[in-house]
């Protein structure tokens, strides 16, 4: 079954050069295009995608915006299929991050991506996991790791998990695959998933990037610890 993908950007040039890059893989469908965050809400609805590709700073209403408006509750026709967003931006900005994950992002691309990185990254996050650019990623931990104050909170949140739970969450924030966490813990594959998504549901997180990002915030995992 293909995946379903709508592109939004404000530049002409920048959607020709994405859908290029995708036409050629076999399980990805462009199913639209459009300029402005208004736009891509009312074409989301319309058609329905897997997977937006959004732009974060175009006129009108922007990335983060529209991120909100897709992703939120009932938004989607099918609840157990939810509209999920990557972000595409050319800016290594911590705020900019932050503010769209908070909206409901579940990946972040550079859009100086190599084809394969954005091919890999759209059936990644289609099938319901986080795809965080590097160069992203290492800008929401900076970010998260210079607010003391936005910890407030979390680590009571974090007391209603379960040892493994909380097991699971940090392997995932360390950056392993549920099949990597399933071998780390001597569990099956859909242990883990049962594991990750009780996460989701007791934080409140829509997620796994958003599981991610509160595992730093909360300090419960620390850049460049093992």
């Amino acid at each position: 079954m293909s995946v379903r993908v709508l592109l939004v950007d404000d530049q002409q040039l920048v959607r020709s050069g994405i859908a290029m890059l995708l036409a050629g893989e076999p399980d990805i469908d462009i199913v639209g295009e459009c300029s402005d965050g208004t736009a891509a809400v009312a074409m989301a609805h319309t058609q329905q995608p897997d997977v937006v590709l959004m732009d974060v700073r175009m006129p009108g209403m922007d990335g983060v915006a529209a991120t909100r408006e897709i992703t939120s509750d009932d938004f989607s026709a099918d609840p157990d299929r939810p509209i999920r967003v990557i972000i595409l931006t050319t800016y290594h900005v911590g705020e900019t991050v932050y503010a769209a994950l908070r909206a409901g992002a579940s990946g972040f691309l550079l859009k100086d991506a190599a084809p394969t990185e954005l091919a890999l990254a759209v059936r990644a996050v289609a099938g319901g996991e986080a795809w965080l650019d590097p160069a992203v990623a290492r800008t929401m931990i900076d970010d998260f790791t210079a607010r003391p104050e936005a910890s407030i909170g979390v680590p009571g949140r974090l007391s209603a998990l379960t040892g493994r739970e909380r097991d699971v969450l940090v392997l995932v924030a360390h950056g392993l695959s549920n099949t990597e966490v399933a071998r780390r813990l001597l569990v099956g594959e859909a242990t883990v998933k049962t594991h990750l998504g009780r996460v989701l549901i007791k934080l409140g997180l829509r997620d796994r990037a958003q599981a991610v990002a509160l595992a730093y915030q909360s300090g419960l995992v620390v850049p460049g610890a093992p």
